[in-house]
């Protein structure tokens, strides 16, 4: 055999042996929902997380409703398998699209441009609604959820105004970033959507 195939079988070898002794991955820790809610609603300004719907996680990892809204925001938890924080929160009016896309990830179809071409068609014959005017979505990303504090520090945030089928022609925004200037992403689309820039 040759010497090349000899080393290439044994580092093959080598990494299963490591693998092995790591043994079986452990399963997320899913925090109490508390912990959940606490952390979910933080992206949104103050006067509105209390009544906040929630989604997040039971023991088997499923997404579930955590907490009833009173006002018009969901709110979804970390996804607990995933190792950075990343907590969102949209306008009601948005849950018909957000939910399919839920849905069509949990059947298995986990590439983003199969997922809009299946929302986007949905659209266009009117099995998804979408709102009239716009719809603001509140996202933070990293950094870590103090419960006792119940704040997250050192996250990026990031916001957005979906206008479905907004065009940089209708807005008189850029279609791409320029500077720390509001931009028009996925223009003429159901997701068209106004990107802020945090500091603004």
């Amino acid at each position: 055999m040759p010497r090349r195939h000899v080393m290439t079988m044994l580092a093959i070898t080598l990494a299963a042996t490591e693998l092995a002794a790591q043994g079986p991955v452990p399963a997320p820790v899913i925090p109490s929902a508390e912990d959940q809610i606490g952390a979910a609603v933080f992206p949104l300004p103050a006067s509105q997380r209390a009544g906040a719907a929630v989604l997040g996680y039971g023991k088997d990892g499923k997404l579930v409703p955590l907490r009833v809204g009173t006002n018009d925001m969901i709110c979804l938890a970390s996804p607990p398998a995933e190792k950075d924080l990343h907590v969102s929160c949209y306008h009601g009016s948005m849950e018909p699209f957000m939910a399919r896309g839920r849905s069509l990830r949990a059947a298995g179809i986990t590439v983003l441009a199969k997922v809009d071409s299946v929302r986007f068609k949905e659209v266009k014959e009117g099995t998804i609604k979408m709102p009239q005017g716009p719809a603001m979505l509140y996202q933070l990303f990293g950094g870590s959820y103090d419960p006792v504090k119940k704040e997250i520090v050192g996250a990026r945030a990031l916001y957005v105004a979906y206008i479905p089928g907004a065009t940089a022609a209708s807005t008189g925004l850029p279609d791409r970033p320029v500077g720390s200037a509001p931009w028009i992403m996925f223009p003429g689309t159901p997701k068209a959507h106004i990107m802020f820039t945090p500091t603004m």
